[in-house]
């Protein structure tokens, strides 16, 4: 389980642009929100996504940069983003499955097509949502068994705002004795 205030396991992957995408080497002011996503199968992660995308002009503006990762290869990536008509958010893809579960996602088996006909993987990692600060440490977290019920990234916005005016730590770091 990780730990608000505790650093984050290492993130590094390739992105539909040409770069690699590495969390220990972001330089944003506030930090970084990380969005692991279903793949290209899901349709409310097409959603989802298009909500993101549409939001990160709005986390850009208070320093946070965004990024949408996946298990997807690079393909699958492509056409999620050209399916959202991506225009704001950077796309990672590859995401080894021990690493999805190091961050603590949910890993689930394929159950054929989807809805919109789309294969799923034979494993894949279930939704997460996290904010981590430019130090590499868990601000926020958020992780789904089901592709159903995410935060909204709107509201993640105004959470943000109340965090940076307030000064507002991250909460939950207690580990000792209950």
């Amino acid at each position: 389980m990780l730990t608000p205030r505790q650093k984050t396991p290492d993130l590094k992957l390739p992105t539909l642009d040409g770069s690699e995408f590495d969390l220990s080497a972001q330089t944003s002011e506030r930090g970084t929100i990380v969005c692991f996503y279903r793949g290209l199968h899901c349709p409310l992660c097409a959603t989802y996504l298009k909500e993101f995308d549409k939001l990160a002009p709005a986390f850009a503006e208070r320093g946070v940069d965004s990024v949408a990762v996946s298990s997807d290869g690079q393909e699958r990536a492509q056409a999620m983003a050209d399916k959202i008509e991506n225009a704001h958010l950077r796309f990672a893809y590859d995401l080894p499955l021990q690493v999805a579960r190091d961050w603590g996602l949910y890993i689930s088996t394929s159950r054929g097509k989807t809805s919109i006909g789309i294969e799923e993987p034979a494993l894949f990692s279930e939704p997460g949502l996290f904010m981590v600060t430019p130090e590499q440490t868990l601000y926020y977290g958020s992780v789904q068994t089901m592709p159903f019920v995410r935060p909204h990234f709107s509201e993640l916005v105004g959470a943000l705002d109340f965090a940076i005016d307030k000064s507002y730590p991250a909460r939950g770091e207690y580990t000792g004795a209950v």
